[in-house]
């Protein structure tokens, strides 16, 4: 917690000056390029969501669109809001209100608009939220599949490091606001790292092939 996580992600997302280095995506500098050639290259999910309209999961959806549409939605549009909801299995509650679903349910469609928004490179702050250990293993499974059957690159900021271990390609780990090792889950995932990170000892066992996280009291 405070390690810079967050702010890391609002800067490569312009949603937070930089007072000092440059920021780029896909060789695009996010300070200088135009916000809607930005947003048609790079999607974000931020970690506090509040949307105060009333409005129905579908049309939180197509929220997503608007860096294509610009609020007149045409038939393309409409069909990746369409896919969307049907990746998150979200079609049953697509027309329910936002205040009439679980947090959990809210989570996914959030996460929905930013897939309609059909970016390669998706930003997400804390994905997890809101969801209980069964939920949170589906997300990552289809945040996977995002990545493997449709191309995205999806940087994805996590507290629950076993979730990294498991579903990651690359961890990049920090603290206090530092980079402290950079690598896939079989060079970060160790004890030695982890107590640089953390400051705590664990035990890192192998479980079905994957670098498994356990601390004692």
């Amino acid at each position: 917690n405070g390690a810079g996580k967050s702010s890391f992600l609002s800067m490569v997302s312009r949603l937070l000056p930089m007072s000092a280095g440059r920021a780029f995506v896909d060789g695009l500098d996010v300070a200088t390029t135009p916000g809607d050639v930005l947003a048609r290259r790079l999607g974000i999910l931020r970690q506090e969501n509040a949307v105060t309209a009333r409005v129905t999961i579908r049309d939180l959806v197509a929220f997503g669109r608007y860096p294509h549409s610009k609020g007149r939605l045409t038939a393309a549009d409409r069909a990746h809001v369409a896919d969307a909801l049907a990746f998150l299995d979200l079609e049953p509650l697509a027309d329910r209100f936002l205040d009439e679903v679980s947090g959990g349910q809210r989570q996914r469609a959030y996460i929905a608009m930013v897939l309609a928004q059909d970016t390669d490179c998706i930003l997400l702050d804390e994905p997890l939220n809101n969801l209980d250990m069964r939920h949170a293993a589906a997300m990552m499974g289809l945040l996977r599949r995002a990545v493997d059957e449709r191309g995205r690159t999806i940087v994805a900021v996590l507290h629950d490091i076993n979730f990294a271990s498991c579903y990651s390609d690359q961890i990049v780990a920090m603290r206090d606001g530092k980079v402290v090792a950079v690598g896939p889950p079989d060079e970060i995932v160790t004890s030695e790292v982890l107590r640089a990170v953390y400051g705590i000892d664990v035990e890192v066992v192998l479980v079905k092939g994957y670098r498994t996280v356990f601390f004692y009291r």
